[in-house]
C-alpha cells in the first residue's frame, strides 16, 4: 500500500539561520510555497518580524528563538513536532581570514560549531519527524569552500567540509527511507551581513571581496534553488547543487572589472 504525500500546505518546513540573508529568503520561497514555516536564530526581534511579514501576506509562519550549538535546546524544540516535511540547516558563517599560522583557534571552533555541530543537532533532533512525515527532506546548505579551498580560509573551508562530508555521509546512512538529502553549495553570495561579520564589522575590508563584482548572488538566488530542490517530486533528489554568479569561476578566480 503506497501511503500518500501530504500537500505542502499542510507540512512544516524549519529553516534555521532564518534571521538574514539566505536563510530569511529561503523562509520566504518556502511559504509562498505553500509549507508552513518555522523561523530558528539566535535574534529574536528579526525572526518575529519576518514571521509578522509572512503572516500578514497570508502564509503560515512561526518564530522560535534558537542557538543550533545548544543541544539541551534544540531537543526541547524538536518535540513540538509530530512530523517535519523539510529541515533547512542553513545556520553557519565564516570569522576571520588568517592563514593557518596564526588563524584563532576560538573562531575555528566556532565556526565548526555553528556550521557543523549546529546541523548535526537539528537533523539528529528531528530525523524521526522527517522519517514520520513519509517524505522528508533535509537541505545542507553548505558553500563552495567545502569542495575546495583558498589562501586564508582554512578554518570556513574546514568547517564547511564538514558539512559536506555529513551530508554525504547521512544519504549513504538513510538510503531506503523516506528522506532526501540535499546540499546546495553556494559560492560568492553578497548579503549585509555574511562579509561584515567575517571581519569583525570592518566595512572596509568587506566591501573588497565584492569589489569589481558586477553581480554575485543575492540572497534571493540561493533561496530558489533551495525552493526548486526541495519542491522536485518525491522520487527525485538533487544530492548537490553547486551555484555561483557568473564572473566566479571557482573560489580563487574571480572576474573583476576595473574602471
Amino acid at each position: 500500500m503506497v501511503t500518500a504525500v501530504p500537500p505542502a500546505a499542510s507540512r512544516i518546513a524549519v529553516v534555521t539561520g532564518a534571521s538574514g540573508g539566505i536563510g530569511a529568503a529561503t523562509a520566504r520561497r518556502l511559504a509562498e510555497a505553500g509549507y508552513r514555516v518555522v523561523l530558528t536564530a539566535r535574534r529574536k526581534d528579526r525572526i518575529e518580524a519576518l514571521a509578522e511579514e509572512l503572516t500578514a501576506a497570508g502564509h503560515s509562519a512561526t518564530a522560535y528563538p534558537l542557538d543550533v550549538t545548544d543541544r539541551a535546546a534544540v531537543d526541547e524544540f524538536a518535540t513540538a513536532f509530530r512530523t517535519v516535511g523539510v529541515l533547512v540547516n542553513n545556520a553557519g558563517g565564516a570569522l576571520g581570514a588568517d592563514p593557518v599560522a596564526t588563524g584563532d583557534p576560538q573562531d575555528w571552533r566556532t565556526m565548526y560549531e555553528t556550521n557543523v555541530i549546529g546541523t548535526l543537532n537539528l537533523t539528529q533532533a528531528l530525523l524521526p519527524k522527517l522519517d514520520a512525515s513519509g517524505d522528508g527532506t533535509v537541505v545542507v546548505v553548505s558553500s563552495t569552500a567545502g569542495h575546495a579551498t583558498y589562501e586564508g580560509g582554512a578554518g570556513y573551508v574546514a568547517a564547511k567540509h564538514g558539512a559536506h562530508v555529513l551530508a554525504e555521509t547521512l544519504r549513504l546512512e538513510i538510503v531506503g527511507r523516506p528522506v532526501r538529502v540535499i546540499e546546495i553549495a553556494p559560492g560568492m553570495v553578497k548579503t549585509e551581513e555574511f562579509a561584515l561579520t567575517r571581519f569583525g564589522g570592518d566595512a572596509e575590508k568587506a566591501a573588497r571581496v565584492y569589489e569589481g563584482v558586477a553581480e554575485p548572488l543575492t540572497a534571493d538566488d540561493v533561496a530558489d534553488t533551495v525552493a526548486w530542490a526541495v519542491t522536485r517530486p518525491p522520487h527525485v533528489n538533487i544530492d548537490l547543487l553547486v551555484v555561483r554568479p557568473r564572473a566566479q569561476a571557482s573560489n580563487t578566480k574571480v572576474h573583476r572589472e576595473t574602471r
